[in-house]
Protein backbone atom coordinates (compact mmCIF):
# COMPACT_ATOMS: atom_id res chain seq x y z
CA UNK A 1 0.00 0.00 0.00
CA UNK A 2 1.09 3.25 -0.88
CA UNK A 3 0.51 6.42 1.92
CA UNK A 4 0.49 9.99 0.80
CA UNK A 5 1.54 11.84 4.54
CA UNK A 6 0.96 15.94 4.93
CA UNK A 7 2.03 17.26 7.62
CA UNK A 8 -0.40 20.50 8.82
CA UNK A 9 -2.05 22.67 11.81
CA UNK A 10 -5.44 23.02 10.39
CA UNK A 11 -5.72 26.08 12.29
CA UNK A 12 -8.16 26.84 11.11
CA UNK A 13 -9.23 24.01 8.29
CA UNK A 14 -9.97 25.90 5.27
CA UNK A 15 -10.62 25.52 1.46
CA UNK A 16 -6.84 25.77 0.79
CA UNK A 17 -5.99 22.77 3.23
CA UNK A 18 -8.96 20.77 1.40
CA UNK A 19 -7.22 21.80 -2.02
CA UNK A 20 -3.82 20.07 -0.95
CA UNK A 21 -5.50 16.75 0.47
CA UNK A 22 -7.08 16.53 -3.17
CA UNK A 23 -3.61 17.44 -4.85
CA UNK A 24 -1.84 15.01 -2.50
CA UNK A 25 -3.90 11.90 -3.84
CA UNK A 26 -3.72 13.18 -7.27
CA UNK A 27 0.30 13.67 -7.73
CA UNK A 28 1.20 10.93 -5.50
CA UNK A 29 -1.44 8.59 -6.53
CA UNK A 30 -1.97 7.02 -3.35
CA UNK A 31 -4.21 4.55 -2.02
CA UNK A 32 -4.38 6.54 1.29
CA UNK A 33 -3.71 10.34 2.77
CA UNK A 34 -2.58 10.48 6.09
CA UNK A 35 -2.37 14.14 8.15
CA UNK A 36 -0.34 14.41 10.96
CA UNK A 37 -1.64 17.54 12.53
CA UNK A 38 -0.46 19.54 15.41
CA UNK A 39 -2.59 18.96 18.99
CA UNK A 40 -4.26 22.32 20.48
CA UNK A 41 -0.93 24.32 20.41
CA UNK A 42 1.14 25.15 17.31
CA UNK A 43 4.38 26.06 16.01
CA UNK A 44 3.80 29.78 16.31
CA UNK A 45 3.18 29.07 20.33
CA UNK A 46 -0.55 29.62 19.88
CA UNK A 47 -3.66 27.91 20.96
CA UNK A 48 -5.91 26.10 18.42
CA UNK A 49 -9.43 27.85 18.31
CA UNK A 50 -11.09 24.73 17.53
CA UNK A 51 -10.60 20.89 19.22
CA UNK A 52 -8.35 18.60 17.81
CA UNK A 53 -11.00 15.83 17.21
CA UNK A 54 -13.18 18.84 15.25
CA UNK A 55 -10.39 19.49 12.66
CA UNK A 56 -9.35 15.97 12.50
CA UNK A 57 -13.02 15.53 11.43
CA UNK A 58 -12.93 18.27 8.91
CA UNK A 59 -10.19 16.98 7.17
CA UNK A 60 -11.47 13.32 7.08
CA UNK A 61 -15.12 15.12 5.23
CA UNK A 62 -12.56 17.09 2.69
CA UNK A 63 -11.01 13.32 1.48
CA UNK A 64 -8.03 12.47 4.12
CA UNK A 65 -8.54 9.19 5.41
CA UNK A 66 -6.72 9.32 8.81
CA UNK A 67 -5.31 12.14 11.12
CA UNK A 68 -2.42 11.35 13.24
CA UNK A 69 -1.55 13.93 16.09
CA UNK A 70 1.83 15.75 16.58
CA UNK A 71 2.81 15.53 20.05
CA UNK A 72 2.96 19.07 21.79
CA UNK A 73 6.65 18.38 22.48
CA UNK A 74 7.07 18.63 18.70
CA UNK A 75 4.56 20.71 17.62
CA UNK A 76 5.22 23.89 19.82
CA UNK A 77 8.68 23.49 18.39
CA UNK A 78 11.00 25.15 16.04
CA UNK A 79 10.75 24.81 12.73
CA UNK A 80 13.65 21.70 12.53
CA UNK A 81 12.33 20.15 15.22
CA UNK A 82 8.82 20.36 13.89
CA UNK A 83 9.69 18.97 10.92
CA UNK A 84 11.83 15.82 12.45
CA UNK A 85 9.34 15.21 14.83
CA UNK A 86 6.57 15.12 12.12
CA UNK A 87 8.70 12.83 9.34
CA UNK A 88 9.52 10.73 12.80
CA UNK A 89 6.14 9.88 13.18
CA UNK A 90 5.57 9.40 9.36
CA UNK A 91 8.48 7.37 9.32
CA UNK A 92 7.17 4.46 11.47
CA UNK A 93 4.56 3.69 9.52
CA UNK A 94 5.33 0.56 7.83
CA UNK A 95 4.39 1.03 4.43
CA UNK A 96 5.26 2.37 0.97
CA UNK A 97 5.48 6.13 1.97
CA UNK A 98 5.75 9.93 0.37
CA UNK A 99 5.25 13.32 1.64
CA UNK A 100 3.00 16.24 -0.21
CA UNK A 101 3.34 20.04 0.83
CA UNK A 102 2.23 23.40 -0.25
CA UNK A 103 4.49 25.87 -1.11
CA UNK A 104 5.00 29.39 -2.13
CA UNK A 105 8.18 28.79 -4.62
CA UNK A 106 9.82 26.04 -5.79
CA UNK A 107 9.84 22.24 -6.74
CA UNK A 108 11.05 18.90 -5.14
CA UNK A 109 13.66 18.65 -6.82
CA UNK A 110 15.02 22.80 -5.63
CA UNK A 111 13.35 21.76 -1.68
CA UNK A 112 15.83 18.71 -1.54
CA UNK A 113 18.71 20.34 -3.14
CA UNK A 114 18.42 23.15 -0.77
CA UNK A 115 18.38 20.29 1.81
CA UNK A 116 21.16 18.91 0.88
CA UNK A 117 23.38 21.82 0.82
CA UNK A 118 21.94 23.01 4.21
CA UNK A 119 22.56 19.49 5.56
CA UNK A 120 26.06 20.39 6.36
CA UNK A 121 26.65 23.83 7.22
CA UNK A 122 30.44 25.19 5.97
CA UNK A 123 32.41 27.05 7.89
CA UNK A 124 31.79 29.99 5.49
CA UNK A 125 27.68 29.87 5.99
CA UNK A 126 28.58 29.60 9.73
CA UNK A 127 30.80 32.60 9.30
CA UNK A 128 28.31 34.50 6.95
CA UNK A 129 25.37 33.92 9.45
CA UNK A 130 26.86 35.06 12.30
CA UNK A 131 27.99 38.71 9.95
CA UNK A 132 24.28 39.02 9.12
CA UNK A 133 23.14 38.75 12.29
CA UNK A 134 25.77 40.97 13.99
CA UNK A 135 24.96 43.68 11.49
CA UNK A 136 21.01 43.71 12.48
CA UNK A 137 19.26 41.69 10.51
CA UNK A 138 16.45 39.50 11.53
CA UNK A 139 17.43 35.27 11.84
CA UNK A 140 15.29 34.22 8.87
CA UNK A 141 16.75 37.11 6.83
CA UNK A 142 20.67 36.68 7.74
CA UNK A 143 20.18 32.87 7.02
CA UNK A 144 18.93 33.30 3.89
CA UNK A 145 21.65 35.79 2.81
CA UNK A 146 24.30 33.44 4.06
CA UNK A 147 22.93 30.85 2.06
CA UNK A 148 22.98 32.77 -1.14
CA UNK A 149 26.26 33.75 -0.53
CA UNK A 150 27.43 30.64 -0.58
CA UNK A 151 25.60 29.57 -3.93
CA UNK A 152 21.92 29.06 -2.38
CA UNK A 153 18.53 30.00 -4.26
CA UNK A 154 17.76 32.83 -1.28
CA UNK A 155 14.14 32.88 -2.61
CA UNK A 156 13.67 29.06 -0.98
CA UNK A 157 14.13 30.65 1.82
CA UNK A 158 11.89 33.26 2.03
CA UNK A 159 8.87 32.00 3.77
CA UNK A 160 7.50 30.33 6.81
CA UNK A 161 5.97 27.35 4.80
CA UNK A 162 9.29 26.94 2.46
CA UNK A 163 11.66 27.05 5.27
CA UNK A 164 9.39 24.11 6.22
CA UNK A 165 9.64 22.49 3.51
CA UNK A 166 12.97 22.29 3.38
CA UNK A 167 13.32 21.07 6.72
CA UNK A 168 10.98 18.20 6.20
CA UNK A 169 13.31 17.28 3.40
CA UNK A 170 16.62 18.08 5.70
CA UNK A 171 14.98 15.42 8.02
CA UNK A 172 14.38 13.14 4.75
CA UNK A 173 17.52 12.97 4.27
CA UNK A 174 19.40 13.01 7.14
CA UNK A 175 17.33 10.08 7.96
CA UNK A 176 17.98 8.20 4.72
CA UNK A 177 14.68 7.54 4.60
CA UNK A 178 13.20 6.02 1.21
CA UNK A 179 10.23 9.06 1.18
CA UNK A 180 8.94 10.30 -2.07
CA UNK A 181 8.38 14.46 -2.35
CA UNK A 182 5.37 16.04 -4.22
CA UNK A 183 5.29 19.86 -3.63
CA UNK A 184 1.64 21.54 -4.91
CA UNK A 185 1.70 25.47 -5.26
CA UNK A 186 -0.01 27.21 -2.46
CA UNK A 187 -3.21 29.32 -3.89
CA UNK A 188 -3.90 32.85 -2.32
CA UNK A 189 -6.65 34.68 -3.49
CA UNK A 190 -10.60 34.04 -4.94
CA UNK A 191 -12.02 31.76 -2.21
CA UNK A 192 -8.88 30.91 -0.77
CA UNK A 193 -6.90 32.63 1.97
CA UNK A 194 -4.01 31.76 4.48
CA UNK A 195 -4.45 30.36 8.04
CA UNK A 196 -3.58 33.44 9.58
CA UNK A 197 -5.17 35.89 7.31
CA UNK A 198 -8.99 33.83 8.42
CA UNK A 199 -8.03 34.21 12.05
CA UNK A 200 -7.17 38.03 11.68
CA UNK A 201 -10.80 38.55 10.06
CA UNK A 202 -12.30 36.24 11.97
CA UNK A 203 -11.26 38.35 15.00
CA UNK A 204 -11.70 41.54 13.53
CA UNK A 205 -15.54 40.23 13.04
CA UNK A 206 -15.17 39.87 9.31
CA UNK A 207 -17.03 37.05 7.56
CA UNK A 208 -14.48 34.48 6.05
CA UNK A 209 -16.84 31.76 5.47
CA UNK A 210 -15.84 32.14 2.31
CA UNK A 211 -12.50 31.08 2.42
CA UNK A 212 -13.77 27.71 4.57
CA UNK A 213 -15.74 24.37 3.90
CA UNK A 214 -19.29 24.89 5.33
CA UNK A 215 -18.99 22.55 8.41
CA UNK A 216 -15.22 23.51 9.54
CA UNK A 217 -16.67 27.16 9.70
CA UNK A 218 -20.06 25.96 11.45
CA UNK A 219 -17.49 24.36 14.20
CA UNK A 220 -14.66 27.29 14.33
CA UNK A 221 -17.58 30.18 14.74
CA UNK A 222 -18.92 28.52 17.45
CA UNK A 223 -16.08 27.60 19.54
CA UNK A 224 -15.76 30.43 23.03
CA UNK A 225 -12.97 32.70 22.53
CA UNK A 226 -10.67 32.21 25.22
CA UNK A 227 -7.03 33.89 23.61
CA UNK A 228 -7.13 36.04 26.80
CA UNK A 229 -7.43 33.22 29.13
CA UNK A 230 -4.37 31.87 27.33
CA UNK A 231 -2.36 34.89 27.36
CA UNK A 232 -2.70 35.74 30.94
CA UNK A 233 -2.11 31.45 31.77
CA UNK A 234 1.15 31.93 29.89
CA UNK A 235 2.59 35.16 31.46
CA UNK A 236 1.89 33.69 34.92
CA UNK A 237 4.32 30.86 33.93
CA UNK A 238 6.58 33.29 33.22
CA UNK A 239 6.46 34.22 36.64
CA UNK A 240 6.57 31.42 38.30
CA UNK A 241 8.84 29.33 36.59
CA UNK A 242 12.59 29.37 37.16
CA UNK A 243 14.59 31.02 34.95
CA UNK A 244 16.61 27.52 34.70
CA UNK A 245 13.49 25.79 33.71
CA UNK A 246 12.13 28.69 30.98
CA UNK A 247 15.97 28.15 29.37
CA UNK A 248 15.22 24.30 29.30
CA UNK A 249 12.85 25.63 26.41
CA UNK A 250 14.44 25.59 22.23
CA UNK A 251 15.30 29.04 21.32
CA UNK A 252 16.09 30.46 25.15
CA UNK A 253 19.51 31.81 24.82
CA UNK A 254 21.62 34.46 25.82
CA UNK A 255 19.88 35.16 29.12
CA UNK A 256 16.26 35.49 27.02
CA UNK A 257 14.80 33.80 30.28
CA UNK A 258 15.62 36.51 32.87
CA UNK A 259 14.86 39.16 30.22
CA UNK A 260 11.55 37.47 30.16
CA UNK A 261 10.55 37.39 33.54
CA UNK A 262 11.98 40.49 34.24
CA UNK A 263 9.82 41.71 31.23
CA UNK A 264 6.23 40.17 32.98
CA UNK A 265 7.39 41.64 35.78
CA UNK A 266 7.84 44.92 34.64
CA UNK A 267 4.69 45.18 32.94
CA UNK A 268 2.42 43.30 35.42
CA UNK A 269 1.92 40.13 33.55
CA UNK A 270 0.63 41.84 29.94
CA UNK A 271 1.09 39.01 27.61
CA UNK A 272 0.71 41.44 24.54
CA UNK A 273 3.10 43.99 26.33
CA UNK A 274 5.80 41.04 27.06
CA UNK A 275 5.74 39.67 23.39
CA UNK A 276 6.53 43.53 21.96
CA UNK A 277 9.62 44.41 24.16
CA UNK A 278 10.94 41.47 24.12
CA UNK A 279 10.78 41.02 20.16
CA UNK A 280 13.93 42.10 18.08
CA UNK A 281 15.54 41.35 14.68
CA UNK A 282 17.61 38.66 16.83
CA UNK A 283 14.67 37.03 18.44
CA UNK A 284 11.15 37.27 16.66
CA UNK A 285 7.62 37.20 18.47
CA UNK A 286 6.73 33.99 16.83
CA UNK A 287 10.08 32.70 19.00
CA UNK A 288 8.95 34.58 21.94
CA UNK A 289 5.27 33.16 21.96
CA UNK A 290 6.55 29.77 21.33
CA UNK A 291 9.38 30.08 24.28
CA UNK A 292 6.78 31.39 26.56
CA UNK A 293 3.80 28.55 25.79
CA UNK A 294 6.51 26.06 26.04
CA UNK A 295 7.12 27.16 29.27
CA UNK A 296 3.50 26.69 30.25
CA UNK A 297 3.40 23.41 28.87
CA UNK A 298 6.39 22.32 30.75
CA UNK A 299 8.17 21.56 27.08
CA UNK A 300 11.81 20.89 27.47
CA UNK A 301 14.55 20.50 24.88
CA UNK A 302 16.00 18.26 27.07
CA UNK A 303 13.17 15.68 26.74
CA UNK A 304 12.16 16.50 22.97
CA UNK A 305 15.31 15.24 21.98
CA UNK A 306 14.92 12.23 24.43
CA UNK A 307 11.93 11.56 22.19
CA UNK A 308 13.02 12.11 18.59
CA UNK A 309 15.65 8.77 19.81
CA UNK A 310 12.99 6.93 20.86
CA UNK A 311 9.93 4.66 19.64
CA UNK A 312 7.22 7.25 19.73
CA UNK A 313 3.33 5.73 19.20
CA UNK A 314 1.29 7.04 16.47
CA UNK A 315 -1.71 8.50 18.05
CA UNK A 316 -4.98 8.21 16.13
CA UNK A 317 -7.50 11.03 16.04
CA UNK A 318 -9.76 9.96 13.19
CA UNK A 319 -9.97 7.66 10.39
CA UNK A 320 -12.53 7.60 7.98
CA UNK A 321 -15.53 4.91 8.83
CA UNK A 322 -15.49 2.80 5.69
CA UNK A 323 -12.05 1.85 5.51
CA UNK A 324 -11.08 1.54 8.96
CA UNK A 325 -10.27 -2.14 8.88
CA UNK A 326 -8.31 -2.15 6.06
CA UNK A 327 -5.88 1.73 7.52
CA UNK A 328 -6.43 0.72 11.10
CA UNK A 329 -3.86 -2.05 10.64
CA UNK A 330 -1.38 0.15 8.79
CA UNK A 331 -0.94 2.50 10.85
CA UNK A 332 -1.29 1.29 14.29
CA UNK A 333 1.68 1.24 16.22
CA UNK A 334 2.59 -0.44 20.35
CA UNK A 335 5.81 0.39 21.73
CA UNK A 336 6.14 0.42 25.00
CA UNK A 337 9.05 2.67 26.85
CA UNK A 338 9.30 5.72 29.38
CA UNK A 339 10.00 8.31 26.86
CA UNK A 340 6.91 7.25 24.60
CA UNK A 341 4.75 7.63 27.95
CA UNK A 342 6.45 10.97 29.01
CA UNK A 343 5.88 12.69 25.38
CA UNK A 344 2.00 11.59 25.55
CA UNK A 345 1.39 12.35 28.90
CA UNK A 346 2.61 16.14 27.67
CA UNK A 347 0.60 15.86 25.02
CA UNK A 348 -2.30 14.75 27.76
CA UNK A 349 -1.76 17.49 29.75
CA UNK A 350 -1.92 19.86 27.22
CA UNK A 351 -4.88 18.84 25.77
CA UNK A 352 -6.45 19.15 29.43
CA UNK A 353 -4.98 22.43 29.58
CA UNK A 354 -6.81 23.09 26.60
CA UNK A 355 -10.09 22.44 27.72
CA UNK A 356 -9.61 24.34 31.04
CA UNK A 357 -8.62 27.40 29.25
CA UNK A 358 -11.85 27.02 26.51
CA UNK A 359 -14.47 26.07 28.29
CA UNK A 360 -14.14 26.87 32.19
CA UNK A 361 -17.54 26.24 32.94
CA UNK A 362 -17.96 22.57 31.17
CA UNK A 363 -14.38 21.85 32.14
CA UNK A 364 -13.99 17.55 30.70
CA UNK A 365 -11.37 15.43 31.40
CA UNK A 366 -12.60 12.07 29.43
CA UNK A 367 -10.40 10.05 27.76
CA UNK A 368 -9.41 10.92 24.26
CA UNK A 369 -10.29 8.14 21.75
CA UNK A 370 -9.82 7.67 17.89
CA UNK A 371 -12.87 8.78 15.93
CA UNK A 372 -14.70 7.43 12.79
CA UNK A 373 -16.52 9.95 10.16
Amino acid sequence: MRICAIICEFNPFHNGHARIIEQARLLSGSDFVVCIMSGQFTQRGEMCKTDKYLRAKHAILSGADAVIELPAPFAVAPAEIFARGAIKLAAQIDEELCLCFGAEDGNAEAFIKSANALLDESATFKDRLLKYLDGGDSYIRAYASAYADCGGDAKLLSSPNNILAIEYCKAILSGRLPIDIFTTKRVNGGEFAPAHTIRSLFNSRKSVKEFMPDYAYLDYAAQTESNERFCQACADAIFAESADNIKRTYGCTEGLENRLKKLVIENYGDYERVIDQATSKRYSSARIRRIMTASLLKLYKDDCEKFLSSDINLKILAVRKQIKDKLLPLISTDFENENDKKCYELNSNAYRLWQYLSSPSDYKNENEKTIFV
